[in-house]
């Protein structure tokens, strides 16, 4: 049986807070992350203009950040894998009256074929998807098939100090760096009450091929 769900309350700029269950059991997927709730509340501060946008959320866990986008007009698919697709639909069912553009799950492997999320999206978000070396590769491959020219990643973590932690953040910056440019986004920038000196905001885009591929 599904572990009781806890609710977390995401205050908005306008209007109702959302309403995310999550989950007390099942890993890492099932709570709103700190990097989670400081992307989301970044994209209200408008810097990225969302509405009628195609957005992509990678590792959505319980769909937080996504849909906030959806209630920012964007037309939003978030992606995670099986096994969070229920907290996924439980949240979008719970959050559908506030969202003003649309929202949908659907499951997305790292690394494996992404065909059907083609043409690639506007904006691709990905909050804390950063902590399994194994998981590097995959999802690497995953941002190169899925990122076409004009789209931007925006990939939100924080900055962790324990075990392997900065390992393995350093090698997923050196391997993204052979394909895409990294901005990060000044703190400034960031919601003035949701923000930290540990949580980093980049801004990923494909580096520009010059001449014939």
């Amino acid at each position: 049986a599904a572990m009781a769900g806890f609710v977390r309350e995401l205050e908005r700029r306008a209007g109702p807070a959302l309403r995310l269950e999550q989950r007390a059991a099942g890993g890492v997927g099932s709570v709103v992350w700190d990097a989670a709730l400081v992307l989301a509340k970044f994209l209200e501060t408008g810097a990225c203009p969302l509405a009628r946008r195609h957005v992509l959320e990678l590792g959505a866990g319980t769909g937080a950040v996504g849909i906030m986008a959806a209630t920012l007009g964007a037309n939003v698919t978030v992606t995670d894998l099986e096994e969070l697709q229920e907290l996924l639909m439980v949240n979008i069912e719970n959050n559908k009256h506030l969202v003003t553009g649309s929202v949908r799950a659907k499951v997305l492997k790292w690394g494996e074929d992404v065909t059907e999320f083609q043409p690639p999206p506007d904006y691709i978000l990905m909050a804390d998807c950063i902590y399994y070396e194994e998981s590097l590769e995959p999802l690497l491959k995953t941002l190169k098939d899925l990122t076409g020219p004009e789209t931007c990643v925006l990939c939100c973590y924080e900055q962790r100090t324990m075990g392997k932690n900065p390992e393995i953040e350093r090698k997923y910056f050196e391997l993204l760096q052979m394909d895409f440019e990294l901005e990060k986004i000044p703190l400034d920038k960031h919601d003035e009450e949701y923000r930290s000196e540990d949580i980093h905001i980049m801004n990923i885009h494909r580096k520009q091929t010059v001449g014939p591929e």
